[in-house]
């Protein structure tokens, strides 16, 4: 395990959250904001389990709070129970949280996770023993303007709202053209739409996230959702310009000023 001194934050790579491969041992806190933030006592997620598989696992990005762990796990039985198909898992956190070297701001606090929109059980197979040589398709159209009748399922619908419907889930992050899909299809069934968000990317994959547990004190919670169902606001989101395809790289992040518990959590 990497040894720290002083307030270390970087190491020769960058970025020295990256370089722990191991969580604290304890009782599991989330602290900070998801996107400054850190994890003491971060439980794994097996990287298989009932209607689930978790994808590139060279990344070791398989690390969250319980209640992260257990909501994945839950949704994963319950797509099995249904039939809907095989939830492929992306990235979670890191081992001990923190800000990544790359792909995300957020992810830090052990509360985030990316679930890919591809249910085809036979994804997989023909893989890397790591799952990294596999992509997640778009539900989008080649321009990137509208949901692709031809991708696009009622199984898609269903597991976003079993997500939205789990305990502790905050809310969920998708692409405005799938919440508008939703909009025109599943309006008016209930309080699940509501915590579907718009939000940049998110064609190929939902971000789920959970609220603050009550184990943990230093976790700093996001604003409260507005009221309402969200879809009279997507006009606004619908308007702007097509997204970049995944391939293309996102302008990186400065690193995040951490909360001070976090050096503690570096060292332990």
């Amino acid at each position: 395990m990497m040894t720290l001194a002083g307030l270390v934050t970087h190491s020769a790579s960058g970025n020295v959250w990256s370089e722990i491969e191991d969580p604290t041992t304890g009782a599991s806190q989330a602290i900070g904001e998801t996107s400054s933030g850190c994890i003491r006592g971060a439980r794994l997620l097996p990287a298989e389990g009932a209607g689930y598989i978790v994808m590139h696992l060279e990344r070791n990005r398989y690390w969250g709070h319980p209640s992260l762990i257990s909501a994945l796990r839950e949704l994963g039985m319950e797509i099995s129970r249904k039939r809907l198909g095989m939830m492929h898992v992306g990235d979670l956190g890191m081992a001990r949280g923190g800000p990544m070297p790359f792909g995300h701001r957020s992810h830090q606090s052990g509360l985030d996770a990316d679930i890919w929109f591809d249910l085809d059980p036979n994804l997989h197979r023909g893989a890397n023993s790591d799952r990294s040589n596999i992509k997640a398709p778009s539900l989008l159209d080649s321009m990137g303007r509208a949901v692709d009748d031809a991708r696009w399922q009622e199984n898609h619908a269903q597991m976003l709202k079993i997500a939205a419907s789990l305990p502790g889930v905050d809310r969920i992050f998708v692409n405005a053209r799938i919440k508008d899909r939703l909009c025109q299809d599943h309006r008016n069934e209930g309080t699940w739409l509501r915590k579907i968000r718009p939000w940049f990317y998110h064609e190929d994959h939902f971000h789920m996230r959970m609220a603050c547990p009550p184990d943990s004190p230093g976790c700093t919670p996001q604003d409260s959702i507005p009221p309402g169902d969200g879809c009279n606001e997507l006009a606004g989101w619908l308007k702007k310009p097509s997204e970049p395809t995944p391939d293309r790289k996102r302008p990186s992040a400065p690193m995040p000023k951490l909360p001070r518990e976090c050096t503690a959590v570096l060292r332990e």
